[in-house]
C-alpha cells in the first residue's frame, strides 16, 4: 500500500508531536527520576507513544521505523541530541522498528489492537532504555532492572492513551472505524 498525502501529514505531525511534547513532559517526568536515582524512560514512552498511535492508524509496514528515522533527522537539525550525541539516530530507529516488528507480529497472529499498541509501546520503551543504556549509561544490576521496569510500566500506561487516541481519529483516516467502535465498548 502506498502512503496517502493525509498519511504524511498525520505522520509528520506525530514526528513533531512526539519530539516536542518530549520537551514538555520530561520536566515533570524527571522529578519521578531523580527520585528513584534511574536515568529517565518516561518522557521517552511519551514520545513513543505518537509513534504507536500513527502504526496504528497508517497500515503500510514500517511506517513507525520510518518515522523514528524522521524524528532522529529532525532531532539531529534542531540539535535536540540528549545524551547520546551523534549516536542519538539508533535511539531513535531501533523503537520504531520495534513497534513495526510488534504490529506485524500481533497482526499475524489476531491479537487485539489495544493489546497490540500497549504492548508496542512497551517494548518499545524497553528497547529505547536498553539501547541508551548500551550507549550511553551502562547501568548494571538493579538499577538497570529499575530503570527498564519503569520504562515498562510507563509504556503500558502511554500505550493505553494510544490506543485511545487512535480510537478517536481513526475515523478522520475511514479505517477500522467499526472495528475501533468495537473494542471501545468491550
Amino acid at each position: 500500500m502506498k502512503y496517502k498525502l493525509k498519511d504524511l501529514i498525520f505522520i509528520a505531525l506525530c514526528c513533531d508531536l512526539g519530539l516536542f511534547s518530549k520537551r514538555l513532559i520530561s520536566p515533570v517526568a524527571n522529578i519521578i527520576t531523580d527520585f528513584i536515582r534511574i536515568p529517565g524512560g518516561i518522557g521517552t514512552n511519551f514520545s513513543l507513544m505518537f509513534l504507536v498511535v500513527a502504526a496504528g492508524i497508517i497500515p503500510v509496514r514500517g511506517c513507525a521505523a520510518l518515522m523514528g528515522l524522521i524524528q532522529s533527522l529532525i532531532a539531529l537539525s534542531l540539535g535536540m541530541v540528549g545524551s547520546m550525541g551523534a549516536l542519538s539516530p539508533i535511539g531513535y530507529i531501533v523503537p520504531g522498528i520495534v513497534i513495526d516488528i510488534v504490529f506485524y507480529l500481533f497482526q499475524k497472529a489476531g491479537l487485539s489492537r489495544q493489546m497490540t499498541m500497549v504492548t508496542a509501546n512497551m517494548l518499545a520503551g524497553a528497547a529505547a532504555g536498553i539501547t541508551a543504556n548500551l550507549i550511553v549509561f551502562r547501568l548494571i544490576g538493579i538499577p538497570l532492572a529499575l530503570y527498564i521496569t519503569v520504562s515498562l510500566a510507563s509504556g503500558a500506561l502511554c500505550g493505553t492513551l494510544a490506543y485511545s487516541l487512535s480510537v478517536r481519529l481513526s475515523p478522520i483516516f475511514n479505517r477500522e472505524e467499526g472495528k475501533c467502535r468495537r473494542e471501545l465498548l468491550r
